[in-house]
């Protein structure tokens, strides 16, 4: 058996050798040459699996190490009976710090009053879900946005626990609310949508033209679910414009790039723990495909954190609080600055980023309990 992996994908290399022959190459670079003899791919988002690359190849099985598959032909996969698998969910704390962080660090910028604010999340799954519920602990209003999970709640297709986190627990489909409806009430909109045909192009014009005047506008889903020109021609509406991703990575658009108050290059996931859940949930995933019950079972410890050091340092301003004790975890701007400097370096930037640690589930309660 041969395997063929991202050689970026981090914590990954020598796990495998021993069951199958490996080999590793840059993600963007696997052509189907490189196939003739490769049973499995290990890969992320910059591998786009299709027929061109797959199609009298004995692939077999193929592991993305990200939370996405747009860059994975499915139909054709199921039709040929290639096993696919992702890692939903493995970043979801990540992207809750980003943009916790990104948000709070504006805000501070700015000197926006966003505390009891409503915050419209367009999209509630993995990640929206659980950024939905830190920022309810947290005071903030929130409205979601989420057709299909509504729709299997209304149907009761699945059960309401068993939809995502079993923090969703005490919602029902009354819970979730037009797009419409959504982006018109809300102070701050963020995005948190899957790519696929029926979300690519779907926050354009329309939903700008109801967003009410000073709207914080959050993007850390997938650069290509927004209109990118009804969103540089509503710049005068938007109180601050935080964007990670892009359309047409790495070749992004320089002009919406310097029109952001906080531009990062798709790093919003980009989490040690992020990082390490990927890589078990493809290794695991492998293991059982293949009957490798070591594999199966395969676990990586996360390092102990260290503590944060503003955390018992609360002052009477609680955005201001909470803008030091986030950017003490994640000084977003950093990777702001390297981007802005150098916007061809983008994918350089992904593959040398340093992961940062999150701020844990339970630290957010902490904190919640903290502000109250």
């Amino acid at each position: 058996m041969k395997v063929l992996i991202d050689i970026d994908i981090p914590f990954l290399a020598g796990v495998i050798e021993p069951y199958a022959e490996v080999a590793y190459m840059k993600g963007n670079e696997i052509k189907k040459s490189d196939l003739s003899d490769v049973n499995a791919l290990i890969i992320r988002t910059r591998t786009i699996c299709n027929r061109a690359l797959l199609n009298g190849t004995p692939v077999k099985f193929i592991a993305s190490a990200t939370i996405g598959s747009d860059h994975v032909d499915l139909d054709y996969c199921r039709y040929n009976g290639i096993f696919f698998t992702n890692a939903a969910g493995c970043n979801a704390w990540g992207v809750v710090q980003h943009v916790m962080t990104a948000l709070f660090t504006v805000s501070h910028l700015k000197n926006l009053q966003i505390m009891g604010s409503t915050v419209g999340i367009i999209g509630a799954g993995n990640v929206g879900e659980r950024l939905a519920g830190t920022m309810e602990h947290f005071g903030f209003k929130v409205l979601r946005c989420d057709p299909p999970v509504k729709k299997m709640l209304e149907t009761g297709s699945v059960s309401e626990k068993s939809v995502n986190q079993p923090e969703r627990n005490h919602l029902s489909s009354a819970d979730f609310h037009s797009m419409h409806d959504v982006i018109k009430a809300s102070d701050i909109v963020t995005l948190h949508l899957p790519l696929d045909i029926s979300t690519r192009g779907i926050f354009g014009q329309e939903c700008f033209n109801i967003m009410k005047p000073g709207t914080i506008f959050i993007n850390a889903s997938r650069g290509e679910v927004l209109d990118e020109h009804a969103l540089f021609a509503a710049l005068g509406k938007l109180g601050a414009l935080i964007l990670d991703v892009w359309a047409g990575e790495p070749d992004i658009n320089r002009k919406l790039l310097d029109a952001a108050d906080i531009a990062t290059p798709h790093i919003a996931g980009y989490s040690l723990e992020g990082k390490i859940n990927a890589t078990v949930f493809s290794v695991n995933s492998f293991g059982r495909f293949f009957g490798f019950s070591e594999l199966a079972d395969f676990k990586i410890d996360y390092p102990v954190s260290e503590e944060l050091s503003s955390f018992d340092d609360m002052i009477e301003d609680t955005r201001e609080w909470l803008f030091k004790l986030f950017y003490e975890s994640y000084p977003i701007f950093d990777m702001d600055m390297k981007l802005r400097s150098d916007p061809g370096q983008f994918e350089q930037l992904r593959a040398k980023y340093e992961y940062r640690r999150e701020i844990s589930e339970s630290l957010y309660h902490e904190i919640s309990r903290k502000i109250k």
